[in-house]
């Protein structure tokens, strides 16, 4: 849902950071780019045990993918998002990996990010309504917001429009 989220962020002139996997779309890539988006790297895969087995797994994943970034938008993003985050669990099978990543990529020059607002749209959400609420609970009360939402599922696409109109407000 790429192009409807676009064309959603182009009607507010509303920018967002796309933290991408390789899912062979380059187009979008170009399009994201042109629409003066942020391009972030979130690795090729998104497979926990593979890209957080140990550290040089990881950064063939992240430089790889910056690579295909670059290739297909003359972008060369230093943008990172850890799959599940920088104090994840999911690595919990490599005991350590995220102490150790979360130095290594600033050492390498990356800037990652986590969010503490959660559209919970790769969770229990599965409606926009479910989305605007989880969304705009999350950014009450912050002074700045960091909202993870995805634009592989139509109903998360769908409660954009909404927040940006609550946020104006």
């Amino acid at each position: 849902y790429t192009d409807q989220l676009l064309d959603i962020l182009a009607k507010y002139n509303a920018k967002a950071t796309f933290f991408v996997v390789d899912n062979g779309r380059y187009g979008d890539l170009k399009k994201i780019a042109a629409a003066g988006h942020s391009l972030g790297i979130h690795t090729i895969s998104h497979d926990y045990k593979k890209i957080y087995a140990n550290e040089d797994a990881f950064f063939a994943e992240v430089y790889a993918l910056q690579d295909i970034i670059c290739k297909h938008t003359g972008v060369t993003t230093t943008l990172l998002r850890f799959p599940g985050g920088s104090s994840n669990t999911v690595s919990k099978f490599n005991p350590g990996i995220m102490s150790r990543l979360t130095v290594a990529v600033q050492n390498a020059g990356f800037q990652y990010f986590d969010w503490n607002v959660d559209s919970n749209d790769a969770g229990g959400a599965k409606t926009s309504e479910e989305v605007f609420n989880n969304v705009i609970k999350g950014v009450k009360g912050r002074k700045y917001s960091i909202v993870l939402q995805h634009d592989i599922h139509g109903f998360s696409v769908e409660a954009v429009d909404d927040i940006i109109e609550w946020g104006l407000a």
